[in-house]
């Protein structure tokens, strides 16, 4: 990477951005630190990095650095026999342990995210380590009693003097106590000492090892506990010493496995970086670019075969808010274009997206995008702003030249070169002679290239060479601002006259300007307002269309789902009319059954009649039973008495009275009708058939569902036509569901695209009565006004 063109594209502030998301030193000071990947593969990896990553924090995984520090530092000083302290060894025990979680955790997900697996394998265990520092120092960072079977001695026998100083010092205090300015014991130094009056000094024998500010207090170590503080003294030396040679070996041991732990911090470290780069594409809504291969091209054609296309690219350091998505699209046989436009018309940003946009891709992060594709671009150069040094004495103009000539030298037929202004700061006919000059060079070389200029010469020229094209940045004469939308493949209009006619200038100063220009001027104006114009009309014609289709197609989703709940309702009601209808089946044989046993033990003629009497019931029980069965009745209700006979149609349900069964119509003739039972066909005359239900259309299984209204405005402002349109959508089908007469359209005037694709959907929705332009007080040409069909409440379909 050229670090100039990459400070010149402001890619050291994407970077802080980035670091911003890290979680402790060593990760930031990589995030800091990145560069594009050396070649496509790497480029790639990094990227799936990022998006498996992404898509683990949005499973709701838990998974983070956890307590790394970055212990590099310790590790040099134990490398090169420096003790090292307490905390130094809880650092690196945290470290580890951090790190050992990290790899479980990413293990257990390895199948779901193996690129992250293939990070989180290399992280190393680091043998025995954590369990010598547990086992030494506690949280404290105080080393522990069982360290050694010394120290615990040691520690031991100062207990024991520590008691017996205080023992004595206790009695003191209260056969002395005449002679104490207060009753207490205290520390000067590591002495043990009393609070004795300064008059009273000769009652108390011992060492005097302080005194008060004011002279009436002398802090005196009594004679009795000498030789005890002594002994205590002695015995803490020998902790201190016994500890450090504990601390000793233990740094002995980081030592050992130092370029172990070493390489553990480097794969957090690395783990960070990957999660901050996820993190950051979460903030920026970016997408995963498309590294796609470079296409061949015919032998001797200067075209590269790069490949560029950003859709609805928003640059990274803007307010998301407020920033105004460009298209940087680049045709097939296009790889150089040629930027016009208005000064603060976006021009230097949309230049300063497209350098970014390759730079982020190639160094693992997302883009904030819509759609992303690109070639790997071995060197992105780039030329942008004011570079004038009055120290080295450079003009505006040498400062870009001396810039020029470096990537001149450099640049090749892998390279994505950004120049604003080229050609600037010097004489205008020069200057553009020397920018079409160094184009020309450029494409020869066959470098991608996307560059702003103010010349017209130019315009010129990428409508006349080979791979060259123009691209433009509007501007709204309506509100004199630019809009910061990009049109590839057509040169910016001049606005100067327009302006100034807007502004007041007088006609006759403004029919001499248009004069001196020529009419061929004018009428180059005149074609590209009208190509303007088509271009809206076919854009606007294009995301109607666009959003008629979606539109269409969530319809039919929706009948799609309702059908299958239809079909899987109707299974269940069969299922359990066939469980009930079993169930009577089952009586039915149950009670043949008593029967037959029944007349083998009848011994009379009259219980042999009585037999057959059941028998005959029984016979007569089961159809007239299933057909009044109550599930089937709710599902297939009954004809009302008294009710004028229902002519019937192909696929009623009816009752076949001759059968008592019941069965579907498959085709009708005057006085009979062709009836399935089950897979039985038979035929039936008419009289012979009740009517006992139809089956409901999908359409009226679709109720209206009650909805809160969304407001009798909405406000399209700022919005492109295609989302705009999309929103206007959403917003009439809730006002229509919630009973809203009218909806008041806020589009603005602008350039009229929007307006224009307002009232055209409008005109074709078939739920809008109509619609007018906002009065005086309401808006003017800047509202539209839709008039709401009423939606008709409808009882749920059952």
């Amino acid at each position: 990477m050229d670090q100039k063109s990459a400070d010149i594209l402001e890619f050291n502030k994407i970077l802080q951005a980035l670091a911003f998301y890290t979680s402790f030193s060593a990760g930031h000071e990589m995030a800091l630190a990145v560069q594009p990947a050396v070649d496509e593969q790497e480029a790639i990896r990094w990227q799936n990095e990022t998006a498996e990553a992404y898509a683990l924090f949005q499973s709701g995984s838990d998974v983070t650095i956890g307590p790394a520090r970055d212990v590099r530092e310790s590790i040099d000083r134990a490398n090169r026999r420096f003790l090292l302290l307490a905390e130094d060894f809880l650092a690196i025990r945290d470290t580890i342990t951090a790190a050992r979680t990290l790899r479980r955790k990413i293990e257990k997900v390895r199948e779901t995210y193996p690129v992250l697996w293939e990070v989180g394998e290399l992280i190393e265990e680091c043998p025995g380590l954590v369990t010598a520092i547990n086992k030494t120092i506690d949280d404290r960072g105080v080393v522990l009693d069982s360290a050694s079977s010394k120290l615990s001695k040691i520690r031991r026998e100062i207990r024991v003097v520590h008691g017996r100083i205080l023992e004595r010092l206790r009695g003191m205090l209260v056969s002395h106590s005449a002679y104490l300015q207060e009753p207490l014991i205290s520390q000067r130094g590591d002495r043990y000492v009393l609070p004795v009056k300064a008059e009273s000094k000769g009652n108390v024998r011992g060492i005097v090892h302080d005194n008060s500010s004011s002279g009436a207090t002398l802090w005196i170590e009594p004679m009795g506990t000498v030789d005890l503080n002594n002994e205590h003294r002695q015995l803490k030396l020998d902790e201190d010493k016994e500890v450090t040679r504990i601390l000793t070996e233990l740094t002995l041991r980081m030592a050992d496995q130092g370029d172990s732990i070493i390489r553990v911090v480097e794969r957090l470290a690395e783990f960070d970086l990957i999660f901050a780069r996820a993190k950051y594409a979460g903030r920026i809504n970016g997408i995963q670019p498309e590294f796609v291969p470079w296409r061949k091209t015919a032998e001797g054609e200067l075209h590269p075969g790069s490949t560029v296309w950003f859709k609805s690219t928003r640059h990274p350091l803007l307010d998301p808010d407020t920033v105004v998505p460009t298209d940087l699209t680049l045709p097939e046989d296009i790889y150089i274009v040629l930027i016009t436009g208005p000064n603060t018309g976006g021009k230097t940003v949309s230049l300063k997206s497209a350098g970014l946009m390759v730079l982020m891709a190639q160094s693992g992060l997302h883009v904030p995008c819509t759609e992303a594709r690109l070639s790997f671009f071995d060197a992105v150069w780039a030329d942008i702003g004011d570079e004038q040094s009055i120290e080295q004495s450079l003009s505006t103009f040498s400062a870009h030249m001396t810039n020029m000539i470096r990537i001149l030298e450099q640049a090749d037929d892998r390279s994505f070169v950004v120049l604003d202004e080229l050609g600037s700061g010097t004489d205008p006919a020069e200057g553009a002679a020397l920018a079409s000059a160094i184009i020309d060079y450029l494409r020869d070389h066959g470098s991608t290239v996307m560059t702003a200029t103010h010349y017209p010469e130019l315009k010129a020229y990428a409508t006349t060479t080979a791979g060259v094209t123009n691209a433009s940045l509007l501007f709204d004469l309506e509100s004199l601002s630019p809009t910061y939308e990009m049109t590839i493949g057509l040169p910016g209009k001049s606005n100067a006259l327009a302006i100034a006619k807007r502004l007041g200038l007088d006609n006759s100063i403004l029919d001499g300007a248009m004069g001196q220009l020529g009419v061929g001027s004018n009428e180059t104006e005149q074609l590209l307002d009208s190509i303007y114009d088509m271009r809206d009309r076919i854009a606007s014609d294009e995301a109607g269309a666009r959003l008629a289709r979606r539109r269409a197609e969530r319809d039919r989703e929706k009948l799609q789902t309702r059908l299958e709940e239809i079909e899987l309702e109707r299974d269940e009601v069969l299922k359990q009319a066939r469980a009930e209808v079993e169930k009577e089946l089952e009586m039915i044989r149950n009670e043949i059954n008593r029967v037959r046993k029944q007349v083998g033990k009848a011994e009379s003629k009259n219980m042999l009649k009585k037999l057959g009497r059941d028998v005959t019931e029984i016979e007569n029980r089961p159809l007239a039973s299933l057909s009044q069965t109550p599930l089937i009745d709710s599902v297939m209700p009954k004809e009302p008495k008294g009710q004028k006979r229902r002519k019937l149609r192909v696929g009623d349900e009816v009752f076949i009275k001759t059968l008592k069964s019941k069965g579907e119509i498959i085709s009708l003739s005057k006085t009979s009708a062709e009836v399935a039972v089950g897979r039985l066909h038979m035929k039936a005359q008419l009289e012979e058939l009740e009517f006992r239900g139809r089956p409901v259309k999908v359409e009226e299984a679709i109720s209206v569902p009650k909805t809160q209204s969304p407001g009798m405005e909405l406000d399209l402002r700022g919005m492109r036509v295609e989302d705009g349109l999309e929103q206007m959508e959403k917003h009439l089908d809730q006002a229509i569901l919630s009973r809203v007469p009218w909806v008041r359209v806020i589009h603005g005037k602008g350039t009229g695209r929007l307006r224009e694709a307002v009232r055209k959907s409008l005109t074709k929705n078939p739920r809008v009565f109509g619609w007018e332009e906002g009065k005086n007080g309401e808006g003017g040409a800047g509202v539209t006004i839709a008039r709401l069909e009423k939606v008709k409440a409808q009882e749920p379909a059952v």
